[in-house]
């Protein structure tokens, strides 16, 4: 079995694959505090609790933007799960051209969602990945990763203003009743809401006229649901494009 991670800045999902099937998945806060054997105690807990047997994972594959906890997941790996982990990075192979300026400069999370998404549907993609920074990558039609966009994430923006406005009140995140919002929560809500899908139509339209390409919009993350649901360019929302990315690129890189 493998046990993909993705630590991403504010959450960090797991999930445990045996084959292609993937068998169970959670999400947890990422901590950079929580130390080798919380880790590992904790996810032989979340194991046990959906029936798995820990003891049969035989390898564990990462994808991280939280350079700090490389260390602790490592020894975590290493002492729980007696592997030495992959962490998706410069010498791993990803079957996937970088056209980035700098290809170290890219992020894991934002590798292994292009990898993931083209292994699926083999065409010219832009993905967008609702975490804690929004970003937006494109893929050309030949499996090569272009580059993209990062904007600040929706629950950044929402805690940003209501932190530097004074007046205005926390707020739930959710989709509005109208537009046009007859009270300060939903006047909010809908900057918000209606704000991050004009945002992201409209990068995504610009990328489409920009690389001359036919391409398939495809979301993930938390967020991706909620955008969607009002989004006229995303075709489709998958939740575990990153896990099955890390699956994938594990695979490349252990053929055996």
């Amino acid at each position: 079995m493998l046990l993909a991670i993705d630590v991403g800045n504010t959450n960090t999902v797991l999930g445990v694959y045996e084959g292609k099937r993937l068998l169970d998945h959670w999400r947890l806060e990422t901590s950079a505090r929580r130390t080798s054997d919380e880790y590992g105690i904790l996810l032989r807990q979340l194991f046990q609790s959906s029936g798995i047997d820990p003891d049969k994972v035989r390898a564990v594959a990462v994808s991280s933007v939280v350079p700090p906890l490389q260390f602790n997941l490592e020894r975590m790996s290493e002492r729980y799960f007696k592997t030495r982990p992959m962490f998706v990075g410069p010498g791993v192979k990803t079957g996937m051209p970088i056209l980035y300026d700098n290809p170290r400069e890219v992020g894991a999370d934002r590798i292994v969602n292009a990898v993931a998404a083209y292994d699926k549907h083999h065409q010219g993609l832009i993905v967008v990945d609702f975490g804690t920074a929004t970003t937006l990558d494109a893929v050309t039609p030949k499996g090569e990763y272009l580059g993209g966009a990062i904007c600040p994430g929706i629950n950044i923006s929402m805690e940003a203003l209501f932190q530097n406005a004074s007046k205005l009140p926390r707020v739930e995140l959710a989709r509005p009743p109208h537009v046009v919002g007859r009270n300060t929560v939903h006047s909010i809500q809908s900057g918000l809401f209606y704000g991050y899908v004009g945002m992201v139509d409209g990068i995504c339209a610009r990328i489409r006229l920009e690389v001359g390409f036919d391409t398939r919009v495809v979301a993930t993350g938390g967020l991706a649901p909620l955008v969607a649901s009002e989004s006229t360019l995303i075709h489709e929302v998958d939740e575990f494009l990153t896990l099955e990315g890390l699956r994938i690129i594990y695979g490349r890189n252990h053929a055996s």
